[in-house]
Order: C-alpha cells, then sequence, then structure tokens
C-alpha cells in the first residue's frame, strides 16, 4: 500500500476516534469509574453481595469500554509516529510494519465500534443459550453437540464462564438438548445474534452406506435477568415437577430429586434446570429462566406486530434456517440473513464466528 493511502487511512481513523469520544462522555464515565470503586473501598461494600456483584458489572463493563478507547487511541498515536518514521527514512521494513499496524487498527475500531453498538437494554447481561435438535435422532444430536463444542469455545476464547444448566444426553451420541448460561459482560448482546435454527449438511458418519444428510438444531438465546427486573409470574400459571438429575458422564447426578422444572401454561414454556444440589437453587434458576423467556416471547411478539405493520412475511420454522453450514460436497458456512460466508468451516466450529455475530449485529443496526 502507498504511503499515502496508509496516511488516508490514518486520518479516517482519527475521525472515527473523536466521533466516538464525542458520542460516550468519557469524562462522565471515567468519573462514575472513581465513584465505583470509592463504593468498593468501603468495608460494607459486601454486607449486600447481589448489589455488590451488580456494581463490580457496571465498574468492569465502564473500565472495559474506556481502556479499549485509550488503547486505540495510544495505537493511532503510535502508527501515526511510525508513518512519520517511514516518510523521512523511506525503510521498507518500517513501511511493512506500518501498514500492519494500520490493518490492526482498522479491525480494532470496527470491534470497538461494535462493543458500543450493543446499547438495547439487556444487551450487557449474561445469556442464556438452548440448544434442541430437530427431527433425525442421532444425527441432530450429534449436530447438536457439535454446536455445543463450537459455543463453548467461542465463550471461552472471549474469557467468558460457561455453566451447564440443563444436559440431557442422546442415547448413541450428541445431546437432546442443552442450556448453558453464559456468563460475561455483553454475552447476551453478542450471541443475540445466534438465535435460530441452524443447518448441517455432512456425510453422515453413523450411516453405512455413506449417503449425505441434513440435521438441524434449534438454537434460543435470552438474556438472564436480575431478581429486580418486573415480571410477573402468576403461581397459577405454572406447574412445578421435580425429577432425579443426570448429566454426560455422570455430571450432576444426584439420589434426590434436586432437578426443577417449571411450566408456563399459558405460553406451554418449559424450563429446567438440574446444575445445583439443592431442589431449591434450581427452582430459583429456574424461574429466572422462565422470566427471562417471558420477556423474550414479549419482545418476540412485538417484533413480530411490527414486521406485520411494515408489511415482512417470514415463515417460522425449521425451513427458516439462519445459518447453513456444508461440509459436502464443498465447505462453505453461509448465514443467510446477511450473506456473510466462509469456507473454513474448521474455524467456525472451533469457535470463531464472531464474523457472522458482527455482520448481523451491524445489519440490525443500519435496518
Amino acid at each position: 500500500m502507498e504511503l499515502v493511502e496508509i496516511k488516508q487511512q490514518l486520518n479516517k481513523m482519527a475521525n472515527r476516534l473523536a466521533d466516538f469520544r464525542g458520542s460516550l462522555d468519557l469524562d462522565v464515565k471515567r468519573a462514575r469509574i472513581a465513584e465505583l470503586e470509592e463504593q468498593m473501598a468501603d468495608p460494607n461494600f459486601w454486607d449486600d453481595q447481589q448489589q455488590a456483584q451488580k456494581l463490580i458489572a457496571e465498574s468492569n463493563g465502564l473500565k472495559e469500554l474506556v481502556d479499549t478507547f485509550d488503547k486505540n487511541e495510544e495505537a493511532l498515536e503510535n502508527a501515526e509516529v511510525s508513518y512519520e518514521l517511514v516518510k523521512e527514512e523511506n525503510d521498507e521494513e518500517l513501511h511493512q510494519e506500518l501498514e500492519a499496524e494500520a490493518q490492526a487498527l482498522g479491525e480494532a475500531l470496527n470491534q470497538f465500534e461494535l462493543f458500543i453498538l450493543l446499547n438495547e437494554p439487556y444487551d450487557k447481561n449474561n445469556a442464556i443459550l438452548e440448544l434442541h435438535p430437530g427431527a433425525g435422532g442421532t444425527e441432530s444430536q450429534d449436530w447438536a453437540s457439535m454446536l455445543l463444542r463450537m459455543y463453548t469455545r467461542w465463550a471461552d476464547a472471549k474469557g467468558y464462564k460457561v455453566e451447564t444448566l440443563d444436559y440431557l444426553p442422546g442415547e448413541e451420541a450428541g445431546v437432546k438438548s442443552v442450556t448453558l448460561l453464559i456468563k460475561g459482560h455483553n454475552a447476551y448482546g453478542y450471541l443475540k445474534a445466534e438465535k435460530g435454527v441452524h443447518r448441517l449438511v455432512r456425510i453422515s458418519p453413523f450411516d453405512s452406506s455413506g449417503r449425505r444428510h441434513t440435521s438441524f438444531v434449534s438454537c434460543d438465546v435470552t438474556p438472564e435477568l436480575d431478581d429486580d427486573i418486573d415480571i410477573e409470574v402468576n403461581a397459577d400459571d405454572i406447574k412445578i415437577d421435580t425429577y432425579r438429575s443426570s448429566g454426560a458422564g455422570g455430571q450432576h447426578v444426584n439420589t434426590t430429586d434436586s432437578a426443577v422444572r417449571i411450566t408456563h401454561l399459558p405460553t406451554n414454556t418449559v424450563v429446567t434446570c438440574q446444575s445445583e444440589r439443592s431442589q431449591i437453587k434450581n427452582r430459583e434458576q429456574a424461574m429466572k429462566m422462565l422470566k427471562a423467556k417471558l420477556y423474550q416471547l414479549e419482545i418476540d411478539k412485538q417484533k413480530q406486530e411490527m414486521a406485520a405493520i411494515r408489511g415482512e412475511q417470514k415463515e417460522i420454522g425449521w425451513g427458516s434456517q439462519i445459518r447453513s453450514y456444508v461440509f459436502h460436497p464443498y465447505s462453505m458456512v453461509k448465514d443467510h440473513r446477511t450473506d456473510q460466508e466462509t469456507g473454513n468451516t474448521q474455524a467456525v466450529m472451533d469457535g470463531e464466528i464472531d464474523e457472522f455475530v458482527d455482520a448481523y449485529l451491524r445489519s440490525v443496526v443500519n435496518e
């Protein structure tokens, strides 16, 4: 890349950073961080653990935003110094380093822009992610286990914590259903892009004839809601069942009926939790999951009403997959909402899904 082109890029990135600075009220955020740190230093800070955790989460989120902005600003300053050196010395090796700096900064700014776009009410929350195989028995259950691995690896790479709230293994392979709690700042904001049906096309390892099979798995994502979220659940509207826990490899197995299933009768919404040994704790977590589901149902209802007003026709069902993963006769992962695609299927299955999340979230913002 010519030096003049790199300079043009640096100027554009400087303008982007200036726009970010103007919209983020960084001085206000730094003042709030100082205020929170003062509260956290109080000897009585942990008297109310729930409130303490909320303040810590708020502080961490603000620090991540401010620190990331400062790092990007410092990277721009370093790139501009490098530009002046290259301009004076005309050194080819320095030129290549400058080009790499500019490219890295551009990618960092794109990620930062996406980070600050996650500003809907519950984007910052933890995420509850559920996988449910479609018809097809072992085939689709194995596909669900592959997606489980994909999302777990993605979460690990983000530094998020993953807890298994419910796990029902398949008879031969894979999983019949699994529910994860993915903890981390903006976990729901990112993962809401994954809600929908995921389709796999491959040569089946379970078919002795080596035929090609198509499998479907539904991915449902809801935010974990705080206890102070006002969502009313009438006791007469729910049915609570208890049963013995079970899990893959004997995990969470108990000799008591500690697992809890709650059914919301008006909407036929079912949630289960068996991650704790205490029935009381499983019930509390299941109620939080139910409230999150009911919140998501209301959001979906509002979106459908708006779509009807705009005259959109969207079929809901297994035929309306959001993304296809094709392993045979060619390698391709394609998101049908944004047309984002890649031929590196192995990287995607190893958790590298950010390009699809990024493309979807940007498309929603630009609607």
